[in-house]
């Protein structure tokens, strides 16, 4: 294959890089919002449950709009949805930084924001880049604008806690809002046609979005995938808000509930490749399973071992590898079986099973905390979760759907 121009290959960089910028961006202040849960909740005098609601409304939220994000995405470009995402994003942070009451924070930390991360974060990315990008070239562009998202993350563990270690948590919002609309213009390269060709031989040509939904939601594979995929929004959102206040509860410093997050950051660049490669060379489902399979372990020698400082980071070091891998399978998955032309949309639907977990991780972790004073019933549950989530992917029929003919529904 020849090599391509300069002008286009400074094209193709300036995409990942704006998608990647963004996504790390979105991601990155997502993944800090654990740091803020004790200082926000003594300086508003707040119950660690009322700061775990909001962040479980933002996960739920997010969930729910985000098939209909997909739907916009899919059908009329995804530019003025990643836009319209990062200035609901800054709104959110500002709002949230002076939120006086618990439904105000709800409202701005969970709603606002959580509407916003369905315009900013994996899915809306990798729908416009794999819209705009040559398919020879879309695996290259996915792994990079999903190694400059995962390094964005990384970056924002250590400036999260200089900022509010330093300024305050007030402050440390209000500097993340401004980011996050210094990069609006980077929505602007990620355009792309709001009726693309379509190879009118391809057996979805014709298919409405409508029918396409239909079609998947007559897939017992489709409902065992998003039933499988809340596993992974459980635990990764309980370890992801509740993990700094758990191991400080256990004697450990601050400084290694910052490291935990961090190395998690960093691991997930990685992991997240590999597993995107991975999942060219083997079938997805079971890579999945035993995704799930290895957190669970990892849970439970963490549970079992003595509590250090280095188990903490050899902890941190194997759920960040394997932290957002099942993003680019389950991705990978659904193309495989139904195609590409509503991959966004579709996957908005699956990925509302993730952030059903995602709500009872962040919320049952704190309501079980001020019922018991302990987090344990809930590492129990994510271990439980992790074992099911894998036997509900072996089953998956994975085999792409036959089309003997397109077709033609109204609407």
């Amino acid at each position: 294959m020849s090599s391509p121009s300069s002008p286009d290959v400074s094209r193709l960089w300036l995409l990942v890089l704006a998608g990647g910028i963004v996504m790390g961006l979105a991601l990155g202040v997502r993944h800090v919002q654990g740091l803020f849960l004790l200082p926000v909740s003594m300086d508003r005098g707040w119950s660690r449950e009322t700061f775990a609601m909001a962040m479980a409304v933002q996960n739920l939220t997010w969930g729910i709009v985000q098939p209909f994000t997909g739907m916009i995405a899919d059908r009329y470009g995804s530019a003025k949805v990643i836009a319209g995402g990062l200035a609901f994003y800054a709104l959110g942070l500002v709002g949230m930084a002076h939120a006086a009451t618990p439904a105000a924070f709800m409202l701005t930390a969970g709603v606002c924001i959580g509407i916003a991360l369905s315009g900013t974060a994996f899915a809306a990315i990798y729908g416009a880049l794999s819209r705009l990008v040559p398919p020879e070239r879309r695996g290259w562009a996915l792994g990079v604008a999903g190694a400059v998202g995962g390094l964005g993350q990384f970056i924002m563990v250590p400036a999260a806690q200089w900022l509010i270690g330093g300024w305050g948590w007030v402050s440390a919002l209000l500097v993340f809002a401004v980011l996050l609309a210094i990069v609006l213009p980077l929505a602007r390269p990620l355009r792309e046609p709001a009726t693309p060709a379509r190879d009118p031989s391809a057996p979805d040509a014709s298919l409405s979005m409508r029918a396409a939904i239909g079609e998947a939601f007559r897939q017992p594979g489709f409902w065992l995938l998003n039933l499988g995929f809340l596993a992974c929004g459980f635990q990764l959102a309980f370890i992801g808000t509740h993990l700094p206040a758990y191991l400080m509860d256990k004697g450990l410093r601050a400084s290694d509930a910052v490291a935990a997050l961090a190395i998690i950051a960093l691991t997930n660049v990685m992991g997240t490749y590999a597993c995107g490669v991975l999942g060219a060379r083997h079938r997805r489902k079971y890579l999945l399973a035993g995704i799930y399979l290895l957190r669970t372990a990892a849970i439970a020698l963490f549970l079992l071992l003595p509590l250090s400082t280095w188990t903490v980071y050899a902890f941190a070091a194997i759920m960040g590898f394997v932290w957002l891998g099942t993003v680019p399978l389950t991705n990978g998955l659904i193309a495989q079986v139904f195609g590409v032309r509503y991959l966004t949309t579709l996957f908005g639907f699956v990925f509302f099973g993730h952030q059903l977990g995602s709500f009872l991780g962040v919320w049952l972790g704190g309501v079980v905390f001020e019922a018991t004073h302990s987090y344990d019933l809930i590492w129990l549950g994510a271990m439980a979760l992790g074992i099911l989530s894998a036997a509900l992917h072996w089953p998956i029929d994975d085999r792409e759907i036959t089309r003997v003919r397109p077709v033609r529904v109204g609407g």
